[in-house]
């Protein structure tokens, strides 16, 4: 019997999307994946090829292709055909026709989006079916690009993030022994100019169809224009053949001496090398890196790459990376605290006339998602600095509303008091009851209240496909959600007690996913905030529960 076929239909024309059970179509695939990684580690690739095209022709990936492109940031936005799927019956069929014959993808519909250097960044939107068919084709391409990864080497992969690579940083630079001067590389539009020969000869993923992404083509102001090299930044599949083309670089790296102490750190196409000395870097390592580049059709961009002495220190990810009197200190850099800074004094710019407790939602998310970034790294002495500043740009607000009213008055009214804390920017949520009647007072959330805490870099060599490094990435998983709902006793408690599980498809809840709580009683029910009454669901789950009215034990 198929199973995959099985998963949630007897066949493929009668699929019903609400119906689809997704534990078993994640497991289909992974059990695939897991083969896949062990062919690749073999060097055995008629093997993973031949796994490829089971994994990208069956149900259970097509279904999770679907299901990744109509759940994420970019379901709203349509590609040149203006087209999305929005609807069941839409994404029911939409996994019938992924397949390969017959199949041509639409040119890409091309915007500009602004850079922090003022200039304008290109960005390419497939339709929603060929975002679907490159998300397919992913699931099989992921694990053989994260087996064969460099190690240090951190950008739109799997279980890493900018942490991990500013982790590195510390790692290779803190030591009085480390090295003293570091080679900042920028590679010159790294998604537009990757040579397509060199894709196609050594991506190990269909040739034929990544041959009809490539030469796809994207249209600007209704005029159709041909894509010669690169890979349009913006494809779901992009950034993986961007870091495989890229790959490699650090093991050309190790045929240096280990007395040169050279040593990379990778976040997409911005890296950092070290060296013991200015001259090693200038005539030995940055012509390699050169070569290595120039192979794949890329150049390093002359006014972005430098060498830097690491007493004078230099920006990376976001942060400064320098050595005062010989102790390594990483810092929020002054470029993207400013950033932050112009991004709030902005929304209240624009907000004059909004309701304080609007204008505390909009800000909120901002202040909180900029120190999470921040909160590994030295940077309580800045997030008093910017909790200073935004009271300014706030006090700046409420004084304007009311120019003929006192000082005195304004505090009142905007400004309260929390415990021993005075002058809190706080209003009442009139759309939000106490049980008693009272509404709920919201806060607006001060950078100075994340704790600082070191990350737990990721190891160099684990993979997320491999099942030898399944209990290490579920251990460091566990540890995130803790963390992340430590805030909360009931959340914590929610989810200690449902196992770390979606009650509804029985998935792993993670700190990276958008979760919901529901009520098993509604509360227009009757029901209750109590813990016995809720349930920690993903958030796409719990709209499915309320849209398809299910019960959740």
């Amino acid at each position: 019997m198929n199973t995959d076929v099985n998963v949630c239909a007897s066949s493929y024309g009668t699929v019903q999307w609400p119906d689809i059970k997704w534990a078993q179509c994640i497991r289909n695939v992974r059990r695939l994946q897991i083969r896949i990684v062990k062919a690749t580690q073999e060097g055995r690739w008629n093997k993973v090829k031949a796994l490829q095209r089971l994994l990208t022709g069956s149900f259970s990936g097509k279904a999770l292709a679907v299901k990744r492109v109509t759940e994420n940031q970019g379901k709203r936005t349509a590609g040149v055909d203006g087209q999305l799927w929005s609807t069941s019956q839409s994404k029911s069929h939409a996994v019938q026709t992924l397949n390969r014959r017959g199949y041509k993808p639409l040119p890409l519909r091309r915007v500009y989006i602004p850079k922090s250097n003022m200039k304008m960044r290109p960005l390419g939107i497939p339709i929603m079916k060929d975002r679907a068919m490159q998300a397919l084709h992913l699931l099989a391409l992921e694990p053989i690009s994260e087996t064969n990864a460099d190690w240090n080497s951190y950008g739109f992969r799997p279980e890493r993030a900018t942490q991990d690579a500013i982790g590195q940083c510390f790692r290779i630079l803190s030591m009085k022994t480390s090295a003293k001067w570091i080679l900042e590389g920028d590679i010159k539009g790294c998604f537009d100019n990757i040579n397509h020969g060199w894709l196609i000869n050594n991506i190990t993923l269909d040739k034929k169809i990544l041959r009809k992404w490539l030469k796809a083509g994207y249209i600007y102001k209704r005029i159709l224009y041909p894509t010669e090299t690169g890979t349009p930044q913006g494809g779901v599949i992009s950034a993986t053949l961007a870091g495989m083309t890229l790959d490699g670089l650090e093991a050309e790296l190790r045929k240096f001496r280990r007395q040169d102490k050279v040593h990379m750190v990778r976040y997409a196409d911005d890296f950092i090398i070290t060296g013991n000395s200015k001259e090693l870097l200038e005539n030995e390592v940055k012509p390699l890196v050169e070569k290595f580049l120039s192979i794949r059709g890329l150049e390093l961009s002359p006014e972005k790459t430098s060498v830097t002495h690491i007493d004078e220190g230099f920006d990376f990810l976001g942060v400064n990376i320098r050595k005062y009197d010989g102790k390594l200190l990483i810092k929020p850099s002054k470029k993207n605290v400013k950033a932050c800074l112009d991004k709030v004094r902005n929304i209240i710019k624009d907000n004059k006339a909004a309701k304080q407790i609007n204008l505390i939602k909009m800000l909120t998310p901002i202040i909180q998602g900029w120190a999470n970034y921040h909160k590994s790294v030295v940077a309580k002495k800045t997030f008093r600095h910017v909790d200073n500043e935004i009271w300014k740009l706030l006090w700046q607000w409420a004084r304007r509303r009311h120019p003929d009213k006192s000082s005195v008055w304004i505090k009142k009214k905007y400004f309260k008091t929390d415990g021993n804390r005075n002058w809190v920017f706080a209003a009442d949520d009139a759309e939000r009851l106490h049980p008693n009647g009272k509404p709920y007072r919201v806060l607006l959330f001060r950078a100075s209240s994340v704790p600082i805490k070191r990350h737990v870099k990721i190891k160099g060599e684990a993979n997320p496909f491999d099942p030898k490094f399944e209990t290490y990435f579920e251990e460091r998983s566990t540890s995130k959600m803790r963390d992340t709902l430590k805030g909360s006793k009931q959340l914590l408690s929610l989810w200690l007690n449902q196992g770390g599980v979606c009650p509804i498809c029985r998935q792993p809840i993670t700190a990276v996913m958008p979760w919901s709580l529901h009520h098993v009683a509604r509360k227009v029910e009757g029901g209750n905030d109590n813990a016995s009454n809720l349930r920690l669901t993903h958030h796409h789950c719990h709209r499915k529960v309320h849209s398809r009215k299910l019960e959740v034990v």
